[in-house]
């Protein structure tokens, strides 16, 4: 059977993390990849949860307590300033949910230039090995710019450093959702 976008995400994090290792949720969300990302490192990782509504960060903190996971800081900032939250040089993977929270106001978006630099940094930080994980949500205003932007950018990514997988239903209607997953070959 194959595996639905999400569920993909986390057996390809799930591969490349180890317990122990710094993780990164670049967008909180309603909590659900922060917990995967809490309970794969263990209470010897560290997972940083990014967001830039009050409401994800409440939500995933609610989810983590419920589930008692006591190695995540949840940061209320973007994703770009990473730089100026995580102390670790070595980063284990991540991931990102672009598009919008559910059930939420659909007019604040992940955006082509702040998810971008976040990229940047977490590939300069990445682990030989680790894996970025990208779940873009496009059917939405602002959400065509971002998936070309992303795209683009990894398309261009050194064969040589990185490994770049694309996994998408393509017989699905709606703009369904896909997955670019960067893993890196080597630290540079």
């Amino acid at each position: 059977m194959l595996l639905n976008i999400l569920t993909y995400a986390h057996t390809l994090l799930k591969e490349s993390l180890e317990e122990g290792d710094v993780a990164i949720d670049a967008t909180c969300g309603n909590g659900n990849d922060t917990l995967f990302l809490s309970r794969t490192v263990g209470t010897a990782g560290k997972v940083y949860g990014f967001d830039i509504q009050a409401q994800a960060i409440q939500k995933t903190k609610e989810k983590l307590l419920e589930n008692d996971c006591h190695n995540v800081s949840l940061i209320l900032d973007s994703h770009e300033k990473i730089h100026s939250y995580m102390e670790e040089t070595i980063l284990g993977g991540a991931i990102f949910n672009l598009g919008y929270l559910p059930q939420s106001d659909k007019s604040i978006i992940t955006k082509p230039h702040s998810t971008l630099a976040a990229i940047r940094i977490i590939l300069e930080k990445l682990k030989t090995n680790g894996r970025l994980i990208l779940v873009i949500y496009y059917g939405h205003p602002g959400g065509e710019a971002e998936k070309e932007a992303i795209l683009s950018y990894t398309s261009e990514l050194d064969q040589k450093e990185y490994q770049v997988l694309r996994y998408q239903f393509i017989n699905q209607q709606n703009q369904a959702p896909f997955l670019i997953a960067i893993e890196k070959k080597k630290r540079s």
